[in-house]
């Protein structure tokens, strides 16, 4: 593959990737405050923290799934590419269903299904180019803490989610 083509493999995965941030931030735009009017856990960080962790979790996401991406496209990798689509848009419905229409029981479905698209797209990540499985680790993690924390505050608001 020559370098122009996988520059380009690069930025429309980051295109792609950062579109969705995008579309989840715009569900999010006034999460903060919102955030700070509920009744959270001991253990969950101030709303400062979510923007910077995502930016960088997007940013890695967009790397793994370039790397899949390399290993000879769609062909070789569809079903790998495919499981990614579909746990990013989940990923966007989350904050949706979350901070734009206030539906906890169904922010919290939503994010378990994503847990598990995530594990899947790790598992076929690996098959086509294990570098970007290991990538995606971190989210994986940063998810199943976010599922954590959506359970204990949906639970502690259920006047407001």
């Amino acid at each position: 593959m020559n370098v122009r083509r996988q520059a380009v493999g690069l930025l429309g995965w980051a295109i792609v990737t950062l579109l969705a941030a995008a579309l989840g931030a715009r569900a999010s735009i006034s999460a903060a405050d919102f955030y700070a009017n509920l009744t959270l856990p001991a253990w969950a960080p101030p709303a400062g923290v979510f923007g910077p962790v995502w930016t960088v979790l997007y940013a890695v996401m967009a790397l793994a799934v370039w790397l899949v991406w390399r290993q000879g496209g769609w062909r070789a990798a569809a079903p790998a590419l495919a499981l990614y689509l579909l746990q990013l848009a989940l990923n966007v419905l989350w904050s949706w269903l979350f901070f734009g229409w206030k539906q906890g029981a169904l922010a919290f479905a939503d994010i378990a299904l994503l847990l598990a698209l995530i594990v899947a797209t790790i598992v076929a990540f690996h098959r086509v180019r294990p570098a970007a499985a290991w990538l995606l680790l971190p989210y994986l993690a940063w998810v199943t803490f976010a599922s954590a924390l959506n359970y204990a505050v949906w639970q502690a608001n259920p006047a407001v989610l």
